[in-house]
């Protein structure tokens, strides 16, 4: 499986741990930078992870700002994206499960750092489970359309 990511200045450092946590669970990352913590605009990371995982090049991606927000919206603006911020383990099981989130957005700033590779963690352990949530995720296609 291969995982896309990216994060802006603030979320740097956190992406680079992210990696090697990806890299240990035997996941192929292409990391699409920033590679430092000089200012950069988060909207050109999200944008990138998302199309990355809309095109197919990966199977899905990790977004780190600040706050997780910005390049959340960011990455939501690519055609086929469910970029998912999560804060705790139970949001990401549940942007995964109920969602069929596709990218995983993370806080740097907002989150305890120990407890992002819980967060990490959760959100690849768990799986889409279909049944009842599939037509809420086709009504949320559908909406690109518009």
């Amino acid at each position: 499986m291969k995982i896309a990511i990216g994060a802006d200045h603030a979320g740097y450092e956190v992406k680079e741990k992210i990696k090697k946590q990806l890299e240990e669970m035997n996941l192929e990352v292409e990391d699409l930078g920033t590679n430092s913590t000089e200012s950069v605009d988060y909207p050109d990371f999200g944008a990138a992870v998302g199309r990355e995982v809309a095109s197919g090049k990966a199977d899905e991606g990790i977004v780190v700002c600040g706050s997780g927000i910005g390049i959340a919206i960011a990455a939501n603006k690519v055609h086929g994206i469910r970029a998912a911020q999560a804060w705790n383990e139970e949001t990401a099981r549940l942007a995964r499960e109920h969602n069929n989130a596709n990218v995983l957005s993370i806080g740097a700033r907002v989150l305890p750092e120990n407890e992002i590779p819980k967060i990490v963690k959760a959100w690849f352990d768990a799986k889409f489970q279909g049944g009842r949530h599939e037509g809420r995720i086709e009504k949320i296609s559908e909406l690109e359309k518009e």
